[in-house]
């Protein structure tokens, strides 16, 4: 009896440039790993992709990028769905996983410059300079370091905003180092920021692949691009977050990293304005990466972080 090939895996994926690229990319490594095994991609489009007129912050974060992928494998539309893990909320709907973590690109944010400031680093920009994020994370820390400079919320894909750039709209733009990387654009990196400026987001850098819970077949085939390492550091990342019930929209800033086995995890949270910054680190196996995470985030509470995370949550809320 000659048995039937196994069905298809169906790949959800956003439609943006960036994520094309990374879910193009893990169903090539799929393909390689699983050679008798046919990948689909499937492609859509998400809350936060289609409202570009209103800063992220404002329209809420569960699951801006990410609540539509996840219907299709509720509905068994889809079987997995290719995430930016710093995307990818900490608390997932029921009947889904978070099922793998592949291995990290740089974290670290990137500062992006007009021609005409070429000449300057992220330090010595001319008092007034007009920067654009829209990260509330970025803005936080930056107001805390650089209280001279001009801070403009900007939105749009990638090549959308760096056109803003080129037009003079913008002096320069914070952005993620592993999304220009990818995208082939590292040449437009002007500057690694350094993690004493800019602790980065949980998980940046990072693909999550995420699947429905009791799909053993599903499991068993994305663990092939598991990175244990990088696997460790992100769990640490996302327990820290989860324990101080941030979102992805809101400042709170981390970096990690394991040296013999050894998980050091640093953490942030600010104040909106920047004015309130407080910041402190655990160590421990890499092994016991979330109670690291909920160590870290229990100490911050003790300094204060709890309280201005409810300010910010109290300043974010829709108006009535």
């Amino acid at each position: 009896m000659i048995s039937s090939p196994p069905r298809p895996v169906r790949i959800a994926s956003r439609k943006s440039q960036l994520a094309l690229v990374q879910t193009h990319w893990v169903q090539a490594e799929l393909r390689k790993a699983f050679p008798e095994r046919s990948f689909e991609v499937e492609t859509m489009s998400t809350k936060g992709d289609n409202i570009l007129d209103v800063p992220l912050a404002k329209i809420g974060d569960k699951g801006l990028f990410t609540k539509e992928l996840e219907v299709r494998m509720l509905q068994d539309d889809a079987d997995l769905a290719v995430h930016s893990l710093k995307d990818l909320p900490t608390n997932l709907p029921g009947g889904l996983m978070l099922g793998c973590i592949t291995e990290r690109e740089n974290p670290a944010d990137a500062l992006v410059v007009h021609e005409k400031f070429k000449q300057y680093q992220l330090d010595t920009l001319p008092e007034g300079t007009v920067v654009g994020t829209s990260s509330l994370r970025r803005l936080a820390q930056l107001r805390h370091h650089y209280p001279q400079l001009s801070f403009k919320d900007v939105r749009g894909n990638l090549n959308t905003r760096l056109a803003k750039l080129d037009s003079g709209e913008y002096d320069a733009l914070i952005l993620a180092y592993a999304g220009l990387h990818r995208l082939g654009m590292g040449d437009r990196i002007h500057q690694s920021i350094p993690p004493d400026v800019s602790l980065h987001a949980v998980g940046q850098g990072a693909l999550g692949i995420e699947c429905r819970e009791g799909d053993s077949d599903t499991l068993k085939v994305i663990k092939a691009l598991e990175h244990e390492p990088t696997a460790q550091r992100c769990h640490a990342e996302r327990a820290f977050l989860r324990e101080l019930e941030g979102g992805c929209q809101v400042p709170i800033g981390v970096n990690t990293e394991i040296i013999d086995g050894a998980l050091t995890l640093k953490g942030m949270v600010a104040s909106l304005d920047g004015k309130q910054l407080i910041k402190d680190q655990v160590s421990g196996p890499a092994t016991t990466a979330e109670a690291l995470g909920i160590e870290l985030a229990n100490k911050l509470k003790e300094q204060g972080a709890g309280e201005i995370l409810a300010k910010i949550f109290e300043e974010m809320r829709p108006e009535a």
